[in-house]
């Protein structure tokens, strides 16, 4: 089947694209690759991936791609699933004939439910959806697709077996050269990264339980299933070669330091080839690791902090101790590591006391930048579970996670902290990470670097105080 693999238009500015961690509208304007679209589309020849909000497309420029297809499987979320279902119903009425699934956390924790929402979705695909993809695309009878669960004829919702966790990672093709064939890697911008950068996956699943984390919780697993370090590195060899724009290369495993020796093999590699490169890590790799990565290439680390209070690290299972993050914290400095800090307000356990701790161990550590969220309940975590049990949130309110702009909204609410002062806090950690002198000073030494970052500090400076009103509004 000529297949369309399609990240939807949504609201100006958000990515809810298969590769964000969280789907909402940025501080800075930023869009992450749609790997897991990638790797599906590089499994069928002959089809193609559009990421509509990256490249700026509307449903009008959409549209006309219905008439061209026999296939269009689309990734959606739990904040923009209402929306992506009026575009499955706008591309059936443009061709009748069309066959439309559905991949991503929200259907694959609720297919039937999903599936219901509107009679334009032929079949969404749960678990790992690379295969039943392909599947699909094959034309095989729906019936006999593993991980599948379809309308029938008929009307009614079937749901198939279950389709087993990719155990061979290797065997999987490379998504880089989907990437070149059919995206605009310009259009790619994360603050924290250089760029031009490329972000791939050198493995999935996590062996972390947080209880907030949605890739886990709903299709990776929690079992780390790896590439091997040759076919990584023959991966970043074909970018060098074919897309020498590129300047950062991102490995964005849920935790790529999890398997050290492997880190440190693939680092190795990477030293050899010369490239500069950053990942996801936990805030507990030794100094001796850390001091291999960054001989060999590595300019920057993604940390989730999360808070700065053990007992809420401690509520969400994150097995961390802020004492241990200090001490990382430490050693990558000594090192000339870069970290970017993510930090979460409104976990289990937060009252205004341990977001005033959050913001001062924030203050205290220092990372380079930093991202504050709001905690989202997704459907299919156990903190979805755990708010839904506890009355910090009710069941139907589940997909209030942004607002009609695609900004987060704080859907919980505790006994002694309201949603509306979690939500406000998030202004305020930002104020006083940022506006202090030594970070002021600090930024602006990194300006004063080359014109380049001058611009660009410049202008996410801007589109950061217009956040700021937006959330306001």
């Amino acid at each position: 089947m000529k297949t369309l693999f399609l990240h939807p238009p949504s609201f100006d500015g958000f990515d809810g694209g298969a590769g964000s961690r969280y789907q909402a509208k940025r501080e800075i304007r930023s869009f992450w690759y749609p790997t897991w679209l990638a790797q599906p589309a590089a499994l069928v020849p002959g089809s193609k991936l559009v990421d509509a909000p990256a490249d700026g497309l509307t449903m009008q420029d959409v549209l006309p791609l219905a008439r061209d297809y026999d296939l269009i499987i689309m990734h959606t979320s739990s904040p923009s699933f209402p929306k992506d279902a009026k575009v499955a119903e706008l591309l059936k009425q443009e061709n009748p004939r069309l066959l439309i699934g559905m991949v991503g956390a929200k259907v694959a924790v609720d297919p039937e439910g999903s599936l219901a929402a509107s009679a334009a979705i032929d079949f969404v695909a749960r678990e790992e959806f690379d295969y039943t993809c392909q599947d699909v695309a094959l034309g095989r009878p729906l019936d006999t697709i593993l991980g599948l669960s379809f309308r029938r004829a008929d009307g009614v919702i079937q749901h198939n077996g279950a389709r087993p966790m990719i155990e061979d990672m290797d065997q999987l093709p490379w998504v880089a050269p989907v990437y070149k064939r059919d995206l605009s890697i310009q259009k790619y911008f994360i603050g924290y990264l250089q760029h031009p950068y490329v972000s791939l996956y050198t493995g999935r699943g996590c062996r972390s339980k947080c209880t907030f984390c949605l890739w886990p919780q709903t299709v990776g697993g929690h079992r780390y299933r790896v590439r091997s370090p040759d076919n990584v590195l023959a991966e970043v060899r074909w970018i060098q070669e074919n897309m020498p724009e590129v300047k950062e290369i991102f490995f964005d495993d849920d935790t790529f330091t999890d398997f050290r020796p492997r880190a440190e093999e693939i680092a190795r590699g990477l030293g050899k080839l010369g490239v500069t490169w950053s990942c996801n890590a936990k805030a507990n790799v030794p100094f001796e690791t850390l001091r291999i990565m960054k001989e060999n290439g590595l300019r920057l680390l993604l940390v989730g902090y999360e808070s700065g209070n053990d007992q809420i690290l401690h509520n969400i299972r994150k097995g961390l101790r802020t004492d241990i993050a200090r001490r990382f914290t430490r050693d990558c400095r000594k090192l000339g590591i870069a970290i970017h800090g993510t930090f979460i307000l409104g976990l289990p356990g937060e009252t205004m006391e341990t977001i005033g701790e959050t913001i001062q161990f924030a203050m205290d550590i220092n990372p380079h930048t930093i991202q504050v969220s709001l905690a989202a309940p997704y459907p299919g975590t156990e903190l979805y579970k755990q708010a839904v049990e506890n009355g910090w949130l009710k069941a139907n309110e589940g997909l209030n996670l942004v607002n009609s702009q695609g900004v987060q909204l704080s859907p919980l609410s505790y006994p002694n902290l309201a949603a509306e002062q979690i939500y406000g806090a998030v202004e305020t950690f930002y104020r006083r990470f940022y506006f202090r002198p030594r970070k002021i000073v600090e930024l602006t030494a990194e300006m004063m670097t080359s014109w380049e970052m001058t611009k660009r500090r410049l202008r996410e400076g801007v589109e950061f105080f217009k956040f700021l009103h937006l959330r306001n509004a």
